[in-house]
C-alpha cells in the first residue's frame, strides 16, 4: 500500500514502446485524484482536522472529566452527545464535498484511450496508460496526456488544437511533429518506433519545452510546438499519433492545479482564539472558586464536620478544594457550550442553501444555477477587500463584434440615442446570398455606400477580406466556416463577407474571394507578418488586372508613422474617430493601402530574398510599408453580461480588482478600459515592464515616487467616500506591521492604475522584491498583470494574503485559473466554455460575473452580519447563564452547588434558547437585499471587521457578566424577607431557582427580540415558541406524576406552581427584566443619536419611504440597471485615450506557414463534419440570442470552438 518516494528528477528518458524501461525510473501513472481521503485514511484524517478546532478539544475533555464521579455533578451524556453530532454532521458534510471529488476523478481516469500495444491499437482506460505508450488521437478527442506529436493525418505532421481548458482561449493553435517522425502514419511503422527523449523533468511551465530525441544515430531538437498537453481538444485533425512524455499528475495541467487545501473562515480562528480566552478565563474562576473553597473548609465548614463530614476520598479541605476546582470545570463549561458549533454548521448549510436557491443569480440562457460547493465561507463572502480575476471567458465572451469603422473620413455604425427610435437590423440576405445570417450590423448607411459603388468602402471591405491568415471552409456552397489564430481577424473577415467581399479560399500562392457577387482571384505575392514589435500586418497581392497593391492594418499609432504628409487632414479626422470608438471601449486598428510598380515589387523582392535575420526582415518590411490611410474599424470584444456595473458596484464597496491574465499587455489594457476598471479620469497609469531586478525596482519605485508627487500637489483637495482611510483602519484593527514604504504608501490619495508584464512579475514576485511591489500596488485602485502563468497567478494572490491581513477572492473559467483559485481564501469558478476544472476546484460557481456583486454585497454581507449577531449574542447568553453559578458559589460555600436544576441546565441551549438564535443567525437582515445593492459602502464593516472582534467580545462577555449579576442578586434581594401571603417565608432554594431561571429565559428572549432586525413567521414562532415551551415543560417537570417516577432526579416538585402563582415573583422577574434590559436600551439610543451607522440611515431612510410610499421601480436600483448607459451617455465625459486593439491573441508566424502550403489540405472538405456542425449550432444559438428580442452586433464564431453543446457559452444560448 504504501510506495517509497522515488528522488526527484533532474532529466526525463523515455523510450517509446518499452514499458520495462520506463518503469525502472518510477514514473507517475495516468492516474489522477483531486480529493483528499479515501476509505482508509478518511476517519484519522478527518477527525485529525477536526480537532484542530480548540472547542471540540476542549469538550473532549470535558467529556473525559465527566466520566469521574467524585468530580461531575452533571451526566457525561450532556457532553459526548453534542460533541458527536458535531463530528458527526461535519464529517458527513466533508465525505459528500469529497465523494463528489472522487466522481470527477472516476469520470476522467476511465475514459478510454487508443493504445499501440504488440503493434496493434487497443482500448485502455486512461489510468492505465504509461510513460512510453503510443496513443492515436481522433478528431473532438481529449488529449489523454502531454504527448510528444509523432504524426497526423494531416500533411506535414500538422494538427491543431484547442486549449481552453489549460489558458480559457478558444482559437485554435497549430502543432507540428518533428519531420523525421511525420511519416510514421500507420500503427505497424510506429510500433517499431524505438526513439529515446531526454527532456527537462515535470514542471508547470504551459508555454515552454526542451527536449531532444534520439533515434538513428540522430537527435532532433523539441520544443512546445512538438507538444500535445493534458487538457487539449484535437480539432480539425481526423487522427494524430503522440508518444507520452508526462502521465497523471507529472501532466502540466495537474502540475498548475495545486493541492486541495483545507480552508478555514477567518471567523473560525477568532473563534479558537476566543475559546482559548474563555477556557484561560475559566481555569482562572475555577482556581479562585477552589480557593475559596479550600479557605471556606478550613474556617467555616470545619463546625460542620461532626455532622456534615467529608465524603472519601476527600480527607482534608486540600483535597475538596481539588475536587471543587474540577467540579466548577465541568459546571462552568457552558460559557462555551457545544450547540455552538452545531449552531454555526446549521446557519452556514442555511446560508448555502439560500445562494443555491437565489433566483436572481439562476442564469435561464444556460440553465445554470449558483452553487455553494463549500459550507464554511459563507462570512468569508462578507469581508473581501480583492478580488483576482481572469480575463478570457470571465470578464470576456472572448466574442468579437465588428462594431463602427471609418472610412475616408466618414464615420459608419453610429447607434441612436436611448430617446431615439431603435434601428432596424440589417438585412444582407437580399444584397448578398452568402452573408453570414448572425452578423448584425444596424448602419444602413454604409450598405448603401456598398451599393452605389463609393470606391473608398469598397477598398476597405477588399483590404478585410485579403490582409488576414484566416483559413476557410466551405463544406457545401455557401456554407463557409472561418478558422483564424484571433478572434479579431474573424470578426473583420466576416464583416467583409457581408458587405460583400467574401473571402471563399486561399492556396500557399492565390486567394480567393467573391466580389459583389463576382469570383475574383488574387495572386498572392507576400505577407509581412505580424509581431509585437510591428505591431502590424500587410499583404502584397495582384489582381486579375495585373497591378500590384500592398495591403496593411495594425495599430494605429505604428500606421501614422507611415503616412504620407497628404493625408493629414484625413489623419486628424481619423484621429477624432478613434478617440470616440476607444471612450466607448473598442478595440480598434488602422487599416492603408499603397500601388506598387513592378520596378518597386522586384527590387523589394530580391531584397526581401536575401533578408535573413529578423533585423533584417525588419527593415526590408519597413522599407514597403509606407502606405496611404484609407480608415479604421472598431471592434468590440465582447464582455459578459452586467461586467461594468459589477466592477463600478465593486469597486464603491472598497474591493480592489486585480486581473490576471495570460493576454498580452495590449489586451488586458483595452479591456480595463472596456470594463471600466481603467478609466480616463484616472490621475496616471504606470506600466512596469522591466526584464531584470534591478530597473523592475526602479520602475516600482519611480511609480511610488511619482504617486507620492501627484498626491501632495493636490492641495486641499479631500478624498472622498472611506477609500483609503478605511483601508488604513482596517490594518489597524488587524494589527497589521507595516514597513515605512508601506506607511508611506497609506497617504496617497488619487486613483492610479499599474500594468505588470510578466516577466517583470517574475522578479516582483522574488523575495526581497515582494515588499516593493505590493507598498506600490495597494496603493492603486487597479492592477493589471498580463503574460501571467498559472503559478503566478497563485503567487500573486499568495503575496497579498501575506503581506495584507485581507481576505482575498479569485474567480476564473479555466484549468489556468484552478491555483489561483484553490489559493485564495475564497475560490469562484465560472461555469462556462472552457470546461469545468475551475468549477470543481471552486468554493462557489455560477455562471455569470455580475452575478458576483450579489454574492458579495447580499449573501456575503448577509451571512457575516447573521454571523456576528448570532456570536454575540450566544457568548452574551451563555455568560449570563454561567456566570450565575459563579455568584451563587459565595453564598454556597464554594460547594460546586448549581442555582437551577439539572433538567434546566441540560434545555437551556438545546431547546430554551436554541430556535430564537437560530432563527436570528438565518433570517436576520439589517437592510433589504436591494438597499444593499443601492449602498455599497455598507458592505465596509465586514472588511474591517467591525461587528465582531476581540472588542466586540469583550463588550457582549461584559454585558452577560452584568447580567448574571442581575440575575442573582436582584432576586435574592427582593426574596430573602418576602413572604407568600400565607404568611410562610418565600426564601428557599426552589422557589429562588425556579425565580432566577425563569428571569434568565425573559430577559435573554427579550434581548433577542430587541437583536433582530428582520421579523418573520419563523422568528415570532421561535422567540415566543420557545419562551412558552420554557413554562410547559417546567409545569411538567415539577408535575407529582413525574416525581411519582423518580424522586432522586425531580426533586422540584411543585416548585413551579408554588413560584410563580405569587405576585411578588412576577415583580422581581419584571424589575430584572427592566434592569438588564434598560441601560442597552438607553445606550443604543444614544449612539443612534449621536453616532448612527450608515445601515441605521439606510434603514431610517426605507421606512421613510415605506411611509411615502414610494412607486415601485424609483429606486436608485433600478439607476445600476442602466449603468452601462450611464457610462457612454454621461455628461460631460472626457474622451478616451486611442487603444489600439489589434489581433493580440495574434500568433507570430501564421503567415509563413500559410505561404509554405503546409497547411492547406487541412481545410478539404472530406472530414471534421462535427467540426462544423458544433459551429453551425453554436451560430445558431447565437442568431437566437437577442436583448429584447434584437440581435447582438457582428460576432465572430471561428476563434471560439466548443467542444460539445454543453460548453457555448451562457451568452450564447437560446431561451
Amino acid at each position: 500500500m504504501f510506495t517509497k518516494k522515488p528522488p526527484p528528477e533532474e532529466k526525463r528518458m523515455v523510450r517509446a514502446n518499452d514499458r520495462e524501461y520506463n518503469e525502472r525510473f518510477q514514473y507517475a501513472t495516468n492516474y489522477i485524484t483531486t480529493s483528499k481521503y479515501n476509505i482508509l485514511t478518511f476517519l484519522p484524517i478527518n477527525l485529525f482536522e477536526q480537532f484542530q478546532v480548540a472547542a471540540n478539544t476542549y469538550f473532549l475533555f470535558l467529556f473525559l472529566l465527566q466520566l469521574i464521579p467524585q468530580v461531575s455533578s452533571l451526566s457525561w451524556f450532556t457532553t459526548i452527545v453534542p460533541l458527536v453530532m458535531v463530528l458527526s454532521i461535519t464529517a458527513v458534510k466533508d465525505a459528500s464535498d469529497d465523494y463528489f471529488r472522487h466522481q470527477s476523478d472516476n469520470k476522467v481516469n476511465n475514459r478510454q484511450s487508443q493504445v499501440l500495444i504488440s503493434g496493434s491499437l487497443k482500448n485502455e482506460k486512461w489510468m492505465n496508460v504509461r510513460v512510453g505508450d503510443i496513443i492515436k488521437l481522433e478528431n473532438n478527442q481529449f488529449v489523454a496526456a502531454d504527448l510528444l506529436l509523432l504524426s497526423s493525418s494531416e500533411p506535414h505532421g500538422l494538427c491543431y488544437i484547442e486549449t481552453a481548458e489549460l489558458d480559457g482561449e478558444t482559437n485554435m493553435k497549430v502543432r507540428q511533429s518533428v519531420s523525421v517522425t511525420s511519416e510514421l502514419g500507420d500503427p505497424n511503422n510506429l510500433s517499431q518506433f524505438d526513439g529515446k527523449v531526454v527532456c527537462e523533468p515535470p514542471n508547470n511551465k504551459l508555454d515552454r519545452f526542451n527536449g531532444t530525441l534520439y533515434w538513428r544515430d540522430r537527435k532532433y531538437t523539441l520544443t512546445n510546438q512538438n507538444m500535445l498537453l493534458r487538457g487539449c481538444v484535437l480539432r480539425n485533425t481526423e487522427a494524430c499519433y503522440g508518444l507520452v512524455i508526462f502521465a497523471g499528475p507529472d501532466t502540466k495541467l495537474m502540475q498548475n492545479s495545486g493541492p486541495t487545501k483545507f480552508k478555514r473562515a477567518s471567523i473560525d480562528l477568532l473563534m479558537n482564539t476566543v475559546v482559548l480566552w474563555i477556557f484561560g478565563f475559566l481555569v482562572c474562576m475555577c482556581m479562585f472558586l477552589a480557593i475559596g473553597n479550600a479557605v471556606w473548609e478550613q474556617v467555616v465548614g470545619s463546625r460542620f464536620q461532626n455532622y456534615l463530614p467529608w465524603e472519601p476520598p476527600v480527607n482534608s479541605f486540600i483535597f475538596s478544594a481539588f475536587f471543587a476546582f474540577w467540579s466548577y470545570v465541568i459546571i462552568l463549561n457552558t460559557v462555551v457550550p457545544i450547540s455552538l458549533y452545531v449552531s454555526v454548521e446549521v446557519i452556514r448549510l442555511a446560508h448555502s442553501f439560500f445562494i443555491n436557491r437565489d433566483q436572481q443569480m439562476f442564469c435561464s440562457r444556460c440553465n445554470t444555477a449558483a452553487k455553494a460547493r463549500t459550507t464554511t465561507l459563507s462570512e468569508e463572502l462578507g469581508q473581501v477587500e480583492y478580488i483576482f480575476s481572469d480575463k478570457t471567458g470571465t470578464l470576456t465572451q472572448n466574442i468579437m463584434n465588428f462594431n463602427k469603422c471609418s472610412i475616408n473620413g466618414n464615420s459608419y455604425g453610429e447607434v441612436p440615442g436611448p430617446l431615439e427610435p431603435k434601428p432596424k437590423r440589417l438585412d444582407f440576405t437580399p444584397f448578398n446570398p452568402l452573408a453570414d445570417p448572425d452578423f448584425c450590423f444596424y448602419d444602413d448607411t454604409l450598405l448603401e455606400s456598398v451599393k452605389v459603388g463609393d470606391s473608398y468602402t469598397h477598398e476597405f471591405f477588399r483590404l478585410l477580406s485579403l490582409c488576414h491568415t484566416v483559413m476557410s471552409e466551405e463544406k457545401s456552397e455557401g456554407k463557409l466556416v472561418y478558422k483564424a489564430q484571433s478572434p479579431d481577424e474573424s470578426a473583420l473577415v466576416t464583416a467583409a463577407r457581408n458587405f460583400g467581399f467574401v473571402f471563399r479560399s486561399r492556396t500557399p500562392g492565390t486567394i480567393t474571394t467573391t466580389e459583389m457577387g463576382r469570383p475574383v482571384t488574387y495572386t498572392l505575392l507576400a505577407i509581412l507578418d505580424f509581431n509585437n514589435v510591428r505591431k502590424r500586418m500587410s499583404v502584397i497581392v495582384r489582381n486579375p488586372e495585373g497591378k500590384i497593391r500592398l495591403y496593411c492594418k495594425g495599430a494605429d499609432t505604428v500606421l501614422f508613422e507611415k503616412l504620407h504628409p497628404c493625408n493629414q487632414k484625413l489623419i486628424n479626422i481619423t484621429s477624432d474617430h478613434l478617440h470616440e470608438y476607444a471612450t466607448e471601449g473598442l478595440r480598434t486598428l488602422t487599416v492603408a493601402y499603397r500601388d506598387l510598380s513592378e520596378e518597386e515589387w522586384d527590387t523589394w523582392s530580391k531584397n526581401h530574398r536575401c533578408a535573413e535575420k529578423e533585423d533584417q526582415l525588419a527593415a526590408v518590411y519597413e522599407e514597403i510599408e509606407q502606405n496611404m490611410l484609407l480608415g479604421a474599424t472598431a471592434v468590440e470584444d465582447k464582455l459578459q453580461e452586467g461586467v461594468r456595473e459589477t466592477i463600478a458596484l465593486l469597486s464603491l464597496a472598497n474591493i480592489k480588482t486585480w486581473v490576471l491574465t495570460g493576454d498580452k499587455q495590449e489586451t488586458a489594457i483595452n479591456i480595463g478600459y472596456s470594463c471600466k476598471m481603467l478609466t480616463d479620469d484616472m490621475t496616471e497609469m504606470f506600466i512596469i515592464s522591466g526584464h531584470s531586478v534591478q530597473i523592475v525596482k526602479q520602475e516600482l519605485r519611480s511609480a511610488r515616487e511619482r504617486m507620492t508627487e501627484l498626491s501632495q500637489n493636490k492641495d486641499g483637495e479631500k478624498n472622498e467616500g472611506c477609500g483609503d482611510t478605511c483601508f488604513k483602519g482596517a490594518t489597524r484593527r488587524k494589527g497589521l506591521q507595516r514597513s515605512a514604504v508601506s506607511d508611506l504608501m497609506d497617504n496617497i490619495s488619487g486613483e492610479f492604475a499599474l500594468v505588470v508584464n510578466g516577466h517583470s512579475l517574475a522578479h516582483a514576485l522574488e523575495g526581497d522584491m515582494e515588499e516593493e511591489f505590493v507598498a506600490t500596488a495597494c496603493a492603486c485602485k487597479a492592477v493589471i498583470c498580463c503574460r501571467v502563468t498559472p503559478l503566478q497567478k497563485a503567487q500573486v494572490v499568495e503575496l497579498i494574503k501575506k503581506h495584507k491581513t485581507a481576505i482575498t477572492l479569485a474567480i476564473g473559467d479555466g484549468a489556468n485559473d484552478v491555483s489561483m483559485i484553490k489559493t485564495a481564501h475564497i475560490g469562484v469558478g465560472i461555469s462556462g466554455q472552457e470546461g469545468i476544472q475551475a468549477v470543481l476546484a471552486s468554493d462557489y460557481s455560477f455562471s455569470q460575473f455580475r452575478f458576483l456583486q450579489r454574492l458579495l454585497l447580499v449573501h456575503g454581507r448577509w451571512s457575516y452580519l447573521r454571523m456576528c449577531r448570532f456570536l454575540y449574542y450566544f457568548f452574551y447568553k451563555n455568560f449570563a447563564f454561567t456566570m450565575v453559578h459563579f455568584w451563587f458559589a459565595f453564598f454556597c460555600g464554594f460547594s460546586a452547588q448549581t442555582v437551577y436544576d439539572q433538567f434546566f441546565i441540560t434545555l437551556f441551549n438545546i431547546v430554551y434558547t436554541s430556535l430564537p438564535v437560530l432563527a436570528m443567525g438565518i433570517f436576520d437582515q439589517d437592510v433589504s437585499d436591494q438597499k444593499s445593492l443601492e449602498y455599497p459602502k455598507l458592505y465596509e464593516p465586514g472588511q474591517l471587521n467591525l461587528l465582531f472582534n476581540k472588542r466586540e467580545f469583550l463588550i457582549c462577555i461584559a454585558q452577560g457578566i452584568y447580567t448574571s449579576m442581575v440575575l442573582l442578586f436582584v432576586p435574592y434581594a427582593a426574596m430573602s424577607n418576602a413572604t407568600q401571603s400565607s404568611g410562610e417565608p418565600l426564601a428557599d432554594y426552589q422557589t429562588f431557582a425556579v425565580t432566577t431561571a425563569t428571569a434568565l429565559v425573559v430577559v435573554v428572549s427579550v434581548q433577542i427580540a430587541l437583536d433582530t432586525s428582520y421579523w418573520t413567521v419563523i422568528n415570532h414562532v421561535c422567540v415566543w415558541g420557545s419562551l412558552g415551551s420554557y413554562f410547559l415543560i417546567m409545569f411538567g417537570l415539577h408535575s407529582q406524576r413525574l416525581f411519582a417516577i423518580s424522586i432522586t432526579h425531580f426533586h422540584f416538585v411543585g416548585s413551579a406552581q408554588s413560584t410563580l402563582s405569587q405576585p411578588v415573583v412576577w415583580l422581581t422577574l419584571a424589575l430584572t427584566t427592566a434592569i438588564c434590559i434598560v441601560p442597552v436600551l438607553a445606550l443604543r439610543f444614544i449612539t443612534l443619536v449621536l453616532k448612527p451607522q450608515l445601515s441605521d440611515t439606510v434603514r431610517y431612510v426605507q421606512l421613510v419611504l415605506q411611509k411615502k410610499r414610494r412607486p415601485a421601480g424609483s429606486s436608485m436600483a433600478s439607476t445600476w440597471c442602466n449603468v452601462g448607459n450611464i457610462w457612454k451617455d454621461r455628461p460631460g465625459a472626457k474622451d478616451g485615450s486611442r487603444r489600439s486593439g489589434y489581433a493580440f491573441s495574434h500568433q507570430e508566424g501564421f503567415g509563413e506557414l500559410i505561404t509554405s502550403g503546409k497547411n492547406m489540405a487541412t481545410f478539404a472538405p472530406k472530414h471534421s463534419s462535427s467540426w462544423i456542425d458544433t459551429l453551425l449550432k453554436k451560430k445558431h444559438a447565437h442568431s437566437s440570442t437577442s436583448d429584447l428580442g434584437e440581435c447582438t452586433p457582428a460576432v465572430s464564431h471561428s476563434s471560439s470552438v466548443p467542444g460539445s453543446l454543453q460548453d457555448v457559452p451562457t451568452e450564447e444560448k437560446s431561451q
